[in-house]
């Protein structure tokens, strides 16, 4: 199908791309502009119109798919559920809308002004908002620290403090005689040590997840049954990070053949057993070299899972009272 013409984003915004998008494409399903059963653009069409990340598009298709928008049919694309949600009352909304908007000019408001204050009164974190809550990062490696601290920080209002696990002890310690973290955040693996460093100190601990983007088990679906997969990284724990989201995807046509870092002997002996390498940006430049034009390379630098930021804010909101930024805050909290 063409590209819906309602679509456009505005990359100066303080609302965040995949926010824009989202809502956009929720209203044109909710309208009837792409009826039930009506596969949607394709990711890279979407990209390609609208001049954005196609990561960002995948993330979108993730966020719809689970308020129950669109459904992935294999080997066919993305398609509008058969019975989608719909606009509740459309004229009355239309005339609430218009009604904000107008009154918000009257005080000086841009309608994009108007915008960023309802999300930030809805919980939703504009990317302008800085943080004023620290919470700690563990994990076992600086590119594993970086990777998500980037993450969390793009995605709620907080201050991510970096720890390497081999230095959580240390780091303990000296938090006991300063204010404490509203929170800490590591990934599953290394949950339980986490947990006991922390016993008794009243701070809540999360497990992230970073998976694989969607765009990228697509293209894993179409590849020929048999097809030999390997996964790469800067670091190996990334690596098998991200083969280990690919295999949750449980995809029949190909076979993971294990994972590498992005250099040394065991990424040149992955690359001879391989007809495909899944790698990060970092180690992209070095598997081509040793690959050549034998061995297909996708770039995947993973996503967190949003499922997971949802549950540290609300954990952050519940935990926290009164020192909870008011972006984290639901209405009326």
């Amino acid at each position: 199908m063409g590209i819906p013409i309602q679509l456009q984003v505005d990359k100066q915004s303080p609302i965040p791309i995949r926010r824009q998008l989202t809502e956009q494409l929720k209203h044109v399903i909710e309208s009837g502009g792409v009826p039930p059963d009506q596969a949607l653009p394709s990711i890279r069409e979407l990209a390609g119109f609208l001049g954005i990340n196609p990561n960002t598009v995948a993330r979108v298709i993730e966020d719809l798919k689970r308020s129950g928008y669109v459904e992935a049919r294999r080997g066919k694309g993305v398609f509008v559920v058969t019975a989608p949600p719909t606009q509740p009352f459309p004229k009355r909304r239309q005339g609430f809308l218009q009604d904000v908007v107008i009154r918000g000019a009257a005080l000086g408001m841009t309608a994009n002004d108007v915008a960023v204050g309802v999300l930030a009164l809805a919980g939703v974190r504009p990317a302008a908002v800085q943080g004023t809550i620290a919470v700690l990062l563990v994990e076992c490696s600086p590119p594993e620290l970086e990777f998500f601290a980037r993450a969390l920080e793009a995605q709620l209002p907080v201050r991510v403090d970096q720890v390497l696990l081999g230095e959580l002890a240390t780091a303990v310690r000296r938090q006991k005689r300063a204010r404490r973290w509203g929170a800490a955040v590591t990934s599953f693996c290394h949950l339980p040590a986490v947990e006991r460093h922390l016993r008794g100190m009243g701070i809540p601990v999360i497990a992230l997840l970073a998976e694989a983007h969607l765009e990228t088990l697509h293209r894993l679906a179409q590849l020929p049954a048999g097809t030999r997969v390997g996964v790469a990284s800067a670091a190996v724990e990334t690596a098998h990070s991200l083969e280990h989201s690919i295999a949750n995807a449980a995809l029949p046509n190909i076979t993971l053949v294990g994972a590498s870092p992005g250099e040394g002997a065991a990424l040149g002996r992955l690359v001879r057993r391989v007809d495909v390498v899944v790698c990060s940006t970092t180690a992209a430049e070095r598997v081509r070299g040793l690959a050549g034009s034998a061995v297909q390379v996708i770039i995947d630098d993973r996503a967190l899972d949003p499922r997971a930021i949802e549950m540290l804010a609300t954990t952050l909101v519940h935990h926290n009272g009164e020192r909870t930024p008011a972006a984290l805050r639901p209405a009326g909290g």
